[in-house]
């Protein structure tokens, strides 16, 4: 009998130390960015440098399930403004699998560099994309925005 209750402390130790080692192990190992939620800047080089872009609520305030106006503001990389380009505008939820429920326009330029981006609207709360392709006389990029809600 004594030699079964040694048996069964014994397991338990090596369970015990067994669990030790996973937790430092789990503790210690190194974040994968995706963990950490998507970028969320609202300034970034586009995908090939060509341009910086800028991305911004009109109004200041990102609302949810109304139709709203943004802002898009491209710059060159020395800072010059972008004028005279043509923008087209997708995106949607990548954890829903769904695109936009809307398709907004590039509709005005304002100028130095900006451009009103119209009929946004998230019907929802979460995580959306909204990528831009850009073309003008320095060439075609894209840039992706996320947006959380």
């Amino acid at each position: 009998m004594a030699s079964l209750w040694r048996y069964l402390l014994a397991g338990l130790g090596l369970a015990a130390l067994l669990a030790g080692i996973l937790a430092v192990v789990y503790l210690t190992a190194p974040r994968s960015p995706q963990l950490a939620g998507p970028d969320t800047s609202r300034s970034k080089s586009t995908a090939n440098g060509l341009f910086v872009a800028s991305f911004e609520p009109e109004r200041g305030v990102i609302r949810q399930g109304e139709l709203q106006s943004w802002l898009l503001t491209l710059k060159t990389v020395a800072g010059a403004p972008v004028e005279g380009a043509a923008i087209t505008i997708s995106g949607g939820m990548p954890q829903h699998s769904h695109g936009l429920p809307t398709s907004p326009q590039a509709t005005n330029y304002l100028g130095d560099g900006r451009y009103r981006i119209e009929g946004l609207k998230f019907t929802m709360s979460g995580w959306w994309q909204l990528r831009f392709a850009i073309s003008a006389a320095a060439g075609s990029d894209t840039v992706i925005f996320n947006v959380v809600l």
